[in-house]
């Protein structure tokens, strides 16, 4: 059983990586497999709707995007984390998501997503909610905590000092291990949800 994480934030060790290592430290415990990415610092370009993706099987753009649709596609858990800048996700993580989910063409249900967003002050629950929408357009069962999953620090470092956040990221990680085995479990006993063919109503005829 393998998890992947993303880490959107540009600095190593950082306070969002802090927040992660709870959350690692727990999935170690499950017996969970964890293998965990850094991109905040990579030069990552947007998607531009060529569709290239839909006759290559990959992304155009041959960056980190490409590198991480494997271990996406193994693993049964996908954990997104990020710094709130302006109230909302880093940008090059978004970048990275957008193409991630629209270029790979594996089937994403019932792989279960968690979101952590890590901030000064505020745009906790804004980034939290953004970062969810990847997981609720694909099938993917989203992993809750024991409240908004998000932790607060300015200065490196200064996440340890939020015992709340702290617990969050733990809490959030055992209810993630939790839903991952027993969807294991599931799918061993009644197979995925059946699904219908995909029908898109445009609004403009």
């Amino acid at each position: 059983m393998k998890v992947l994480i993303i880490n959107g934030s540009p600095r190593k060790n950082g306070n969002t990586g802090i927040a992660l290592a709870q959350m690692e430290a727990v999935f170690a415990e499950e017996g969970i497999e964890v293998t965990s990415v850094q991109v905040g610092h990579e030069v990552v370009r947007g998607c531009v709707a060529c569709n290239g993706c839909a006759k290559l099987g990959r992304c155009v753009y041959d960056d980190c995007v490409n590198q991480l649709a494997p271990l996406f596609e193994e693993a049964g858990g996908l954990v997104v984390a990020s710094p709130v800048y302006y109230g909302s996700a880093n940008a090059t993580l978004v970048a990275v998501l957008d193409r991630l989910f629209y270029s790979t063409h594996f089937d994403k249900t019932m792989k279960v997503g968690a979101a952590v967003a890590c901030a000064r002050r505020g745009g906790l629950t804004a980034t939290f909610d953004e970062l969810n929408k990847y997981f609720t357009i694909s099938g993917m069962p989203v992993a809750s905590g024991q409240y908004w999953n998000g932790i607060h620090g300015a200065a490196p470092g200064q996440a340890n000092e939020d015992a709340e956040g702290l617990q969050q990221m733990r809490t959030l990680a055992r209810n993630m291990a939790f839903l991952m085995k027993s969807i294991a479990l599931g799918k061993e006993a009644f197979g995925l949800p059946k699904r219908e063919e995909g029908i898109f109503t445009n609004f403009v005829r």
